[in-house]
């Protein structure tokens, strides 16, 4: 960004480029569809394993196959305190307790509102990113990030106005706005790896190392049972959940983060629930209304104006 040189307080961490290539536009992609159908792998987790425990078979896959990669690839692994102390708190906030949170507040509210909750992760990511890095706020990019928000809260009008919100219901809703800045906070921190030279491979291995430690220290505590539920459908939804929405999906997003800034890259959590809304409608039979039409509508409008190439 051309400002941020000039800024005095400004981060180290380099500004990202304001224009959109074909790559980056790949890598939105993946993101918002491995996202946007991992829901199918996560309804799979439900029942019998409890869901940090879940969360730690998932994890301990995902870094394992980061770890193999890094080696392969002869990566630095060795870093000093303080950047094991950034990928500690990388892999608490984006790779463990954020999740935990979401999972159990998902259990309180309706899946729409929860859709909606985490949507406004393109707005922390914004404010984060201002107040943090410094980065200028473009008003342009706070205006389809607003206009997608207000589509994805049309969008599941339906749904979010029967919720009937009551005293667990509130309380998953805590849990969900907690996890979306937790989420936020985790984008914030893995930039500054970048800006302290740390690799995306090796930067995404150490921190989903120190998120299944979180998440075994958790279920130590909790009393939870490490057990595995021998089925097809949980077995293939934990594959997928490991490979695809956690080391695929995330190693684009932070290549996102570090390529088009928390601003751009954060929308892709608007853009998902319309992916996941598609497949509802494909696989469930999902019925559309007028105001989710119009949701979709917005919610797209919104995504041209925050990605559309600057003038």
């Amino acid at each position: 960004m051309k400002d941020i040189a000039a800024a005095p307080a400004a981060s180290s961490t380099p500004a990202p480029s304001r224009d959109l290539d074909l790559g980056a536009i790949g890598l939105y992609v993946t993101v918002v569809f491995s996202w946007g159908v991992s829901w199918i792998a996560l309804k799979a987790q439900l029942g019998v394993v409890a869901p940090e425990v879940s969360l730690l078979w998932r994890f301990l896959i995902a870094a394992a196959i980061m770890l193999v990669w890094v080696g392969f690839r002869r990566d630095r692994m060795r870093w000093p305190l303080g950047v094991h102390l950034r990928f500690a708190a990388a892999g608490c906030l984006m790779f463990s307790m954020n999740f935990v949170m979401f999972y159990y507040g998902g259990l309180q509210i309706p899946s729409g509102l929860l859709a909606v909750v985490f949507s406004l992760a393109s707005i922390s990511n914004l404010v984060l990113g201002a107040l943090v890095l410094k980065q200028p706020l473009e008003t342009r990019v706070a205006l389809g990030g607003a206009i997608g928000v207000a589509g994805v809260a049309l969008l599941y009008y339906p749904q979010i106005a029967g919720s009937g919100i009551d005293l667990a219901a509130a309380a998953g809703l805590g849990l969900c706005l907690a996890a979306t800045l937790s989420f936020s906070l985790g984008n914030i921190v893995s930039a500054s790896l970048h800006g302290r030279g740390v690799p995306l491979l090796a930067a995404n291995a150490w921190s989903m190392v120190y998120g299944a430690t979180a998440l075994l220290a958790l279920s130590l505590v909790r009393g939870q049972d490490f057990i595995v539920e021998w089925t097809w459908p949980y077995l293939g939804g934990l594959a997928f959940l490991a490979i695809f929405a956690s080391v695929i999906a995330f190693a684009s997003y932070v290549t996102l983060l570090r390529r088009i800034g928390p601003a751009r890259a954060g929308y892709a959590t608007v853009m998902f629930p319309i992916v996941a809304l598609a497949v509802s409608t494909a696989v469930e039979g999902y019925v559309w209304t007028l105001p989710a039409v119009l949701g979709a509508a917005l919610a797209l409008a919104g995504n041209v104006v925050v990605l559309a190439r600057r003038r």
